[in-house]
């Protein structure tokens, strides 16, 4: 049977001996699901430190489209103190044939936004960053209820031991002298924001890995100014599809370079799906990067071969739409990721000291347009329970239900998507089944099972 002690904050304590005590909040992992966990944690009162693998800051400009989704958008209404508009719309889906004429269009609005912006936005709240990405908004204030924050460089975890009360959570950084150093902490709660590869997940649930989907996702921008006039009448303020066998692309416009969302100076935004069935000899060519070394899921922006690069743009030209192959020779920083699933049986471990949010529960396929939305809804849902508004139940329900769904979700409409011939109504009708607002998701029945359990 599940705990039902914690109905007010985390077991064996409660949200008081969480807020402004002297003890912080673990989070692992730097990025957008991290930085939620911080900013909205900060805001409550409760004092945090995240530990970010990374040894140095971020260089900006770095990133590539998301969409945001109704709890990212949600999260910013409550949370952000900047002021900066964090998204794009996009008044309409506009589905092409292979010559590029539309045969489809409707009225259906969204908003997309850039990881570098969302990042920039976030770290401006948590801890005070400045950056170019704040013209047109402001540093925030420091308000007295706050909690203090604490945003740690170069700490790679490497254990978690579960001590009753607290978790020690043990991890290597750099002192002053550059050398490599063990150190370690002890929290009442550790949140592992670190991602579908998740370090703390896989100490927790050794047997669950990250599986290859068969098919790999490319991304790039293109800033407006340099697409022709035939793309920008398809893909300014546009979110626009194309399907074929074996391939998928959607185009859009995003923020540009420092987060403006100036008519002009905007981005546009593509991601490409592409079938490499795994142990291809495409596929090792695809991610093998330019210095020579085999990438298992990413090839960062910059470092794709660019024999690998010369056989992407000659598939371009054969599969895809003139205006989306133009985006293939145009982008100047193409990256590449293999899609796969990965989902962990529970959210909460070590006696409810240890909670996993966003893609560390569970890894959605991009289709789902809801990796940054599910990080946001979890870390929302968090803070609620810390609280007391909702008790360990519900707070645990809330979280699987949606990350069980949406997962299921995402490796559905993948597959027809990758691997089926469909007539177009039907991939129209799994893109906007994706675009159902959270609170109107009827979840199934099965999404359910097993949660008294945990």
């Amino acid at each position: 049977m599940p705990s039902t002690e914690a109905t007010n904050g985390i077991k064996g304590t409660n949200a008081s001996s969480l807020k402004h005590g002297d003890e912080d909040i673990v989070i692992v992992g730097g990025s957008l699901g991290g930085l939620f966990a911080g900013v909205a944690l900060k805001s409550h009162g409760y004092n945090t430190t995240i530990l970010e693998r990374t040894p140095t800051f971020l260089l900006e400009n770095q990133g590539a489209g998301i969409v945001a989704g109704g709890d990212t958008i949600d999260f910013f209404n409550k949370y952000d103190r900047t002021g900066k508009p964090v998204a794009v719309p996009s008044f309409k889906r506009l589905y092409l044939n292979k010559k590029g004429d539309v045969i489809h269009e409707e009225v259906n609005r969204q908003n997309m936004t850039s990881w570098d912006l969302a990042y920039y936005l976030l770290r401006a709240n948590y801890d005070r960053v400045y950056s170019d990405y704040l013209q047109g908004g402001k540093l925030p204030e420091q308000r007295p209820k706050d909690g203090k924050v604490n945003y740690r460089y170069g700490c790679t975890v490497t254990d978690i031991i579960d001590q009753r009360e607290r978790v020690l959570v043990k991890f290597t950084r750099q002192d002053d002298s550059g050398n490599q150093v063990e150190d370690h902490l002890t929290t009442k709660l550790l949140i592992a924001a670190d991602g579908p590869s998740s370090t703390i997940r896989s100490f927790l649930e050794p047997q669950i890995k990250r599986t290859y989907a068969g098919y790999v996702v490319i991304r790039g921008t293109v800033p407006e100014t340099e697409a022709s006039e035939a793309s920008l009448s398809v893909f300014k303020e546009r979110f626009c599809f194309f399907h074929a066998p074996g391939t998928q692309n959607l185009t859009y416009t995003i923020a540009g370079e420092n987060g403006t969302t100036e008519p002009g100076k905007r981005l546009l935004n593509f991601v490409w799906y592409a079938n490499f069935p795994e142990g291809s000899p495409e596929l090792e060519k695809l991610m093998t990067d330019k210095d020579g070394r085999r990438r298992h899921i990413t090839i960062p922006p910059g470092k794709i071969a660019w024999e690998a690069w010369e056989m992407l743009k000659s598939k371009a030209d054969e599969i895809l739409p003139p205006q989306m192959a133009e985006m293939a020779h145009k982008t100047k920083t193409p990256f590449v990721q293999c899609i796969t699933d990965v989902i962990s049986p529970k959210n909460l471990y070590m006696g409810d000291k240890v909670v996993l949010v966003g893609d560390a529960l569970a890894g959605f396929r991009p289709h789902t347009v809801a990796s940054t939305s599910q990080a946001a809804f979890d870390v929302m849902s968090l803070v609620k329970w810390l609280d007391g508004e909702i008790d360990r139940r519900e707070f645990v329900k809330r979280v699987m239900e949606y990350a069980r769904d949406v997962q299921a979700k995402g490796v559905r409409i993948g597959n027809r998507s990758q691997f089926e011939t469909l007539e177009v109504k039907e991939y129209i009708e799994d893109r906007n089944m994706m675009s159902t607002p959270h609170k109107d998701i009827v979840f199934p029945e099965w999404t359910r099972e097993g949660l008294d359990e945990i």
